[in-house]
């Protein structure tokens, strides 16, 4: 019995170490299982590509990064969105938005994260909430527009960034496209074997900062989501404080396209027009 206890205590022994193994492994290197610059397409894909004029533009961080943008307007002028993609590709990925903004009138930018793209730097979270942050400044300080005509849109990842300077800047609106409640919760629920609360330098709290927003939200979400289960998508609807939509997509996170049918295209025009005045 002595030996089988023995014999048993090394194998617990060997299956806590190479856990231990693992878990910090994964602390280690978390950065690469959060952000994914490098996937998408060519970089060499402008606005151009869906017939639109525009201009490139660098934005200048607080903290001295370079964000590589590119400004997108629209004639007649009722709106402008603020697009924060997701944790893959860059900007060259996210063009098919623009022709369907700019028919309702509303210019666009469309800004890299630092380390993503032609942007400078490496991503983080509190990276990513500055580069947002600047992109706001050039919009309201270099353009001269109102928080009350800039429509911030995140997509997964970039909902969390959304959200997060919605509650600090309140702007006129926010959607929310494929967006967790939490890095933390989809982490949990993805690696369940793992403590992911301890071990997780990443917060992207996208539901505590949905609340301190007071202005039109609008969720838009699929049933079909893989990746970030739909669940998700009602708890933040769930959460917005002020007048809220909630649109149900079809397709895979990464295929579930918001202008994706044009009764999700109407939707979203009405919300906008609803969500405040034109720019004056």
């Amino acid at each position: 019995m002595a030996a089988l206890r023995g014999m048993l205590l090394q194998i617990l022994t060997v299956i806590a170490v190479a856990y231990g193994a693992v878990v910090l492994l994964l602390w280690l290197t978390q950065d690469r299982l959060v952000y994914f610059p490098h996937i998408g397409g060519a970089v060499n894909t402008t606005p151009a590509r869906v017939k639109l004029s525009f201009e490139n533009v660098r934005i200048a961080t607080a903290d001295g990064e370079t964000l590589a943008a590119w400004w997108v307007p629209a004639e007649p002028l009722r709106g402008v969105i603020l697009l924060l993609h997701g944790n893959a590709g860059s900007i060259a990925d996210r063009t098919d938005y623009l022709p369907h903004f700019n028919a309702m009138g509303h210019a666009v930018l469309l800004v890299d994260y630092r380390g993503y793209g032609g942007s400078t730097g490496k991503p983080s979270e509190v990276g990513t909430y500055a580069d947002a942050q600047a992109a706001w400044h050039w919009l309201v300080v270099q353009r001269g527009f109102r928080p009350a005509d800039i429509v911030l849109v995140g997509e997964s990842l970039g909902g969390a960034v959304a959200a997060e300077l919605a509650a600090r800047v309140q702007p006129r609106a926010l959607v929310l496209i494929s967006a967790f409640t939490s890095a933390t919760d989809l982490g949990g629920e993805i690696y369940p074997w793992l403590p992911v609360r301890l071990i997780s330098r990443y917060r992207y709290d996208t539901l505590r900062h949905l609340r301190k927003f007071r202005g039109p939200v609008l969720v838009a979400h699929s049933r079909d989501d893989e990746i970030v289960p739909f669940a998700h998508g009602e708890r933040l609807y769930a959460a917005a404080t002020g007048a809220k939509t909630l649109l149900e997509m079809r397709g895979g996170h990464n295929d579930g396209f918001l202008f994706g049918r044009p009764e999700w295209t109407a939707k979203v025009e009405a919300f906008l027009a609803r969500s405040g005045s034109a720019i004056r």
